[in-house]
Formats: C-alpha cells, sequence, structure tokens
C-alpha cells in the first residue's frame, strides 16, 4: 500500500524552524510527561525532533507525511544518539497499529499539527489505542477561532481551537485531561493585526526570528508566573484513563 503524502506550505511552516526558544518553552512543558518511548506526529524537518532527543528517549518514532520527510530523515539521520530512530512517510492512522506493535508508546506528541487533521476526533481515539497504558498525548495547536485567518486556510488549517473544544475531543476519545492552559497571550495583538486586518499569507523567517528572540522571553517569564486566559496558542496533555 502506498502510504498517503500531504502537502503543506513548506516554506512558512519551516520558517518556525528557526523559534528555537518558542520550542524550547514547550517542551519544558511537556517534559515531566515525556516517558521512554516517543512518537512525533508531523515532524516536519525535525527541528523539535532534535529537542526531543535530548530528553533521552529510549526510542522515537517520527511521522510525517509530506514532502518535508526528505529533510527529516536526513537532518535526523546524523544524530550521534543511542535512542532508537525510526521514520514513517504516512499519515499516523495508517502506521499506527505497527508502531504499536513494535513498541507501544508511552507518549505521543502533536505540535501544531492536530490543527492540520480534518477527522481530529478519529485521530485522538486512534492515538488512545496506540498508547501504552497510562501513556500521555501532548497537544500544542493555534487557538482563538477569531484569529483564523486566509494564511490559516493556505497552511492547511481546519480550525482553531477552543480550549472546552479540545477538552471534549480529548475526553470523547477516552483521555483525562492533566494539564490545559493558554498559551502566548502577548502574540494575540500581531497576530490578529497581520494575518485578520492585513490579510497577509506569509510567516517570514526574519520576523520570526525577532519575536523568537525578542518576546518570547519576555512572555515566557510573565507566563512562568501568570496562566493567561486566552492566548494564540494551546497546550493540552492528557493521560490515557
Amino acid at each position: 500500500m502506498k502510504n498517503p503524502e500531504v502537502e503543506y506550505a513548506g516554506k512558512d511552516l519551516e520558517a518556525m524552524d528557526f523559534a528555537e526558544n518558542y520550542h524550547r518553552w514547550i517542551l519544558n512543558l511537556l517534559k515531566p510527561y515525556l516517558g521512554k518511548h516517543l512518537v512525533e506526529v508531523g515532524a516536519g524537518t525535525g527541528s523539535f525532533s532534535e529537542m526531543l532527543l535530548e530528553t533521552n528517549p529510549e526510542t522515537l518514532s517520527l511521522v510525517e507525511p509530506s514532502a518535508m520527510f526528505l529533510a527529516l530523515t536526513e537532518n535526523l539521520s546524523r544524530s550521534k544518539v543511542p535512542a532508537v530512530i525510526k521514520f514513517f512517510r504516512s499519515i499516523f492512522t495508517v502506521v499506527a497499529a505497527e508502531i504499536r506493535e513494535a513498541q507501544a508508546p508511552d507518549t505521543l506528541i502533536y505540535v501544531n499539527v492536530l490543527e492540520h487533521i480534518e477527522n481530529d476526533r478519529l485521530e485522538l481515539e486512534t492515538v488512545n489505542q496506540t498508547l501504552a497504558a497510562g501513556g500521555h498525548v501532548c497537544i500544542f495547536v493555534p487557538s482563538m477561532p477569531c484569529l483564523f485567518s486566509d494564511f490559516d486556510k493556505r497552511i492547511g488549517h481546519f480550525r482553531r481551537y477552543r480550549k472546552k473544544e479540545l477538552i471534549e475531543k480529548c475526553e470523547a476519545a477516552g483521555f483525562k485531561i492533566v494539564v490545559a492552559r493558554y498559551f502566548d497571550f502577548l502574540g494575540i495583538l500581531p497576530w490578529f493585526v497581520k494575518y485578520r486586518l492585513m490579510r497577509s499569507l506569509t510567516l517570514e523567517s526574519a520576523a520570526v526570528q525577532l519575536y523568537d528572540c525578542v518576546a518570547v522571553p519576555i512572555i515566557k517569564r510573565l507566563e512562568n508566573f501568570i496562566h493567561p486566559p486566552i492566548g494564540k496558542n494551546l497546550l493540552v496533555v492528557a493521560k490515557k484513563a
């Protein structure tokens, strides 16, 4: 069976590869829930995958259906770590049984991926069936439907999430919510201006780098003390019940 390939707006998504502080912030919030057998769905070119390897997993399975798979395999094959790294050029629902049969994962990770999946309820049900008992799914998605723009459509987003919506979908799939918090409150205004008011259709690497170096360290310190009631993104960790 030929594995399905998904076409993303690659240049725009790859611009996020420059957001190292942003990704490390996400990783630090997820670290308490990461086990030893990880699966990253929608691994892209591997920028977040390389950070996951720093947590010393025993196995890391990387699932990526798009043309970015070639860069992913090239980038991660150079890693000199003891972890067993496996690559799957497919969508997760197609290879989930194969992954579970080889080694039931204790953690599945979706960073800016679930919004690209039309049937997210089926995806979450498959995640629950694939995880080992007591395993976690870690999800990071764009939030606030009022921010949904032509840019979202262009890069293949089906939705931006409300917290209540994502919690309900996780619980319906058999999960117990461990963490549910908004992320990047101060990013709401510039995102709204650029993509709703100005109707931009691009995400420039230079702008990502500037925001990552200047704004993210400040926002991170603020949100370590005060969890905002809304945010540009949403982070949810759920445990297999």
